[in-house]
């Protein structure tokens, strides 16, 4: 019995739609195994009473978790600061890693070396570099100190993690340091891609260096622009291990954040029904903000 081409087209149209499934399996059983799954658990616990290493038998107790977190003054004070990291980092680091990209685009003697010494925080781990910069801000061998000691006369001695006034400032400069190579590669890569012939229409008519920035390059790095100011915005949302390794939250939670709140409620404290709705708050803040930028976007494409 001799098969029909059609049947023979339709197996092999099947076949065919399986392959990219067989090959994304592991992924999708990954992200199903160690994100989904935590996720829902997270939910889950949040209304219960659940604590490590409690007797206390397991109980529902509704939203009595939530109401203990926006009940606490930490938590307010926690996400301030995940606020105002996001409202200074992501404008003054996005404009950075746009300086520093155009310079690293420009045609001189040793520009690989600049490319790599701009990216090599990126690649250092974060704990690590937060050890650094610890180093750096002490308050009389930091080398910080030293170098205003000397430019001022010695009058200027700061407690830079040790200071309300000041410790945030600290981490907020390390975070820039540390995150402005890796929008200044997704950038400088947009700017490789611009066609030469837009900037020699604009100087035909004229233009001056400043008005080809603004009216060719910036609208032709838009895509990448608001990828970066995206994902800069919900990693800095994530800010922990540098605030982990500097300051631990201190002093006086001048430097707490949503991140450290979590860990410390839910394993420091053993509360882990309160850690996972500090969690769902979380990733709600997170989803909202980022569907926000999305509608921006869109409002702005249209």
């Amino acid at each position: 019995m001799i098969s029909s081409p059609t049947k023979n087209l339709k197996t092999r149209v099947g076949q065919d739609s399986l392959v990219p499934w067989l090959f994304s399996l592991p992924a999708i059983l990954m992200l199903l195994a160690f994100l989904v799954a935590p996720f829902v658990l997270a939910i889950v616990f949040s209304f219960t009473n659940l604590r490590l290493l409690s007797p206390i038998p397991l109980r529902f107790v509704g939203l009595q978790n939530y109401v203990r977190v926006f009940q606490d003054p930490i938590f307010y004070r926690a996400l301030g600061n995940n606020l105002l990291f996001v409202v200074i980092v992501v404008p003054v680091q996005t404009a950075l890693a746009l300086a520093l990209a155009v310079l690293v685009n420009q045609k001189l003697r040793g520009v690989r070396v600049f490319r790599t010494i701009y990216f090599a925080p990126v690649v250092t781990v974060m704990a690590v570099a937060a050890t650094v910069w610890r180093l750096l801000y002490d308050p009389d061998a930091g080398f910080i100190n030293g170098l205003l000691g000397a430019v001022s006369g010695g009058a200027v001695h700061p407690n830079w993690l040790r200071s309300t006034s000041t410790a945030f400032l600290a981490i907020i400069i390390m975070s820039i340091w540390q995150g402005v190579g890796f929008q200044m590669v997704i950038l400088l890569a947009g700017l490789q891609d611009i066609p030469h012939d837009h900037y020699e229409a604009a100087i035909v008519d004229g233009a001056s260096g400043w008005q080809q920035f603004r009216f060719v390059t910036i609208p032709q790095l838009r895509n990448q622009l608001l990828f970066v100011v995206t994902i800069t915005t919900i990693l800095a949302f994530r800010l922990f291990d540098q605030v982990y390794v500097m300051t631990s939250g201190g002093p006086l939670d001048s430097t707490q954040t949503l991140m450290l709140m979590l860990v410390d409620v839910g394993f420091g404290r053993q509360r882990i029904a309160q850690g996972s709705a500090i969690a769902v708050i979380f990733f709600l803040i997170v989803l909202s903000i980022s569907v926000a930028q999305r509608r921006l976007i869109r409002e702005e494409t249209t």
